[in-house]
């Protein structure tokens, strides 16, 4: 698979466990601490609004970037903003075009596959963000594990890595985990700060 068939099945894999939640699920914590269901699928969509936005070369605009609310219908509007992304990242264009992504490097633009790149490790990483809140399982085919292996080692480290706001937290070390060896997954959440085996709070 390329990036683009890659990012769609870690896409298509987010709405799957998006689809998930009832009523009463969006006020459940998540491995994100600082962000409820709610706020977490908002975020994701707005990212989707903002990344298609950058495929059709729009990305420059902060106010793409801002944050949507997710309204009534949470599981809808999310449907909404995915399937538009897949829509924008597969135009025969996408990737003649450098994308400018603020949030990432104000002053550069970046290759297309790259930035689909940033774009797809993400949803590898908020689909099981969502499940584990759920309490249901993640399925990622093999080739899209295998892929986001390298592009979660290559992610920069150090203090970037410890601001409140920031997409990842400090690597774990995958010696403590016993199943990183035999999972790829999980081995893809300790590079990336994320506590393969995290369960929400008790009495959450």
């Amino acid at each position: 698979m390329d990036i683009v068939q890659l990012d769609r099945a870690a896409v298509l894999e987010s709405i799957r466990v998006v689809e998930s939640a009832g009523p009463g699920d969006w006020d459940r914590p998540t491995p994100c601490d600082r962000w409820t269901l709610r706020l977490l699928v908002e975020h994701m969509g707005t990212q989707h609004i903002g990344f298609a936005a950058a495929a059709r070369g729009e990305g420059a605009d902060p106010a793409v970037w801002q944050t949507r609310p997710a309204g009534d219908d949470p599981v809808e509007w999310y449907r909404g903003t995915a399937h538009a992304l897949l829509d924008s990242f597969a135009r025969p264009d996408t990737l003649e075009r450098r994308f400018t992504l603020p949030e990432i490097a104000p002053e550069a633009s970046f290759a297309p596959t790259t930035a689909i790149g940033f774009h797809f490790i993400d949803y590898v990483v908020h689909s099981w963000d969502v499940a584990a809140a759920l309490g249901v399982p993640t399925v990622l085919p093999p080739a899209v594990v295998e892929a986001a292996l390298p592009i979660a080692l290559n992610v920069p480290g150090g203090a970037s890595r410890e601001r409140p706001d920031a997409a990842f937290r400090p690597a774990l070390d995958p010696a403590l985990d016993t199943g990183a060896a035999t999972d790829g997954l999980r081995l893809v959440l300790s590079t990336l700060g994320r506590p393969p085996d995290w369960k929400p709070p008790q009495g959450s």
